[in-house]
């Protein structure tokens, strides 16, 4: 190949290589950023529009780059600031009609989404934003709706699944789908029941409606997951119940325990609840 030729097709590769970032994932705040060069998808946006605007600042970042909102469910953690970041930016928000209903109700959501960016995703319809195609499933937890994305880029699948009561038949085949993984971790399991939470609220977040311990999520990803899986990220930590080297130890040593090669080697990260991770790079 002429040196010229290569060097356009190293340019092109670069420009639309895929990244990604999370600004906050716990009960604090949950919101992130998958983007190319030309195209961005914020999914959630549960922190506020200041924070949001000086990360973004911080890492180089445009909002001008931003095409649209994905929200997974109507909790606070993940929509307070929908309406403020749609209506400063002019960005169309999609979500389940049940979602955007909760959201209309959530009395923390301030500012409303404006009519006109209120957008309807319906479940396993595929939709083309940008150059990505994104789909939706259901994530069983106690909220109005919940959903994960399935994001396509190229040959590439993103997926994301938070707040998970537990792991449907549907989830499984999406995880054995996922190139990169954001799945939720929340709790260990002897820190929630030896711990300080009333009895009512343990087994609201144990039951299945509500969230994923460490165990389970590892055990979801042995059962399902497939040597397409290039990376793997914790999610929605607990903070009183949880810690993020427990979590990525628990999950690491249990992958490892399989003997099986593509699940001991792949990478995994924690996404902490307040502080932004560093851009990843997905190749």
């Amino acid at each position: 190949m002429p040196y010229n030729l290569f060097f356009i097709n190293l340019q092109t590769k670069i420009k639309k290589m895929l990244k990604f970032i999370s600004f906050g994932s716990g009960s604090s705040g949950n919101c992130y950023y998958i983007f190319t060069e030309k195209y961005g998808l914020l999914i959630d946006a549960g922190i506020g529009i200041r924070k949001m605007k000086k990360y973004f600042g911080d890492f180089g970042l445009s909002f001008n780059n931003i095409d649209c909102i994905l929200v997974t469910h109507d909790h606070a953690d993940h929509v307070k600031a929908v309406g403020f970041v749609s209506s400063t930016y002019n960005l169309p928000v999609y979500a389940t009609e049940k979602v955007h209903e909760g959201i209309k109700r959530n009395y923390c959501v301030r500012k409303k989404i404006d009519n006109n960016n209120i957008k309807y995703i319906n479940l396993g319809e595929n939709i083309l934003l940008g150059d990505f195609t994104v789909s939706t499933f259901h994530v069983p937890h106690d909220s109005l709706d919940n959903v994960g994305f399935k994001i396509k880029y190229g040959e590439q699948t993103f997926c994301l699944m938070t707040d998970i009561g537990h792991v449907t038949e549907e989830m499984a085949h999406i995880i054995s789908e996922a190139n990169y993984l954001v799945i939720e971790s929340n709790y260990d399991e002897e820190m929630l029941w030896s711990g300080a939470y009333p009895e009512y609220l343990k087994k609201r977040v144990s039951g299945g409606m509500g969230h994923l311990s460490n165990k389970k999520c590892v055990q979801a990803i042995i059962a399902n997951a497939t040597n397409r899986l290039q990376e793997i990220w914790l999610c929605h930590l607990s903070q009183e119940n949880n810690h993020p080297e427990l979590a990525r130890k628990t999950i690491e040593l249990d992958l490892r325990e399989t003997g099986i090669d593509y699940l001991s080697t792949v990478p995994v990260e924690v996404l902490r609840r307040n502080v932004p991770s560093k851009i990843y790079e997905l190749k």
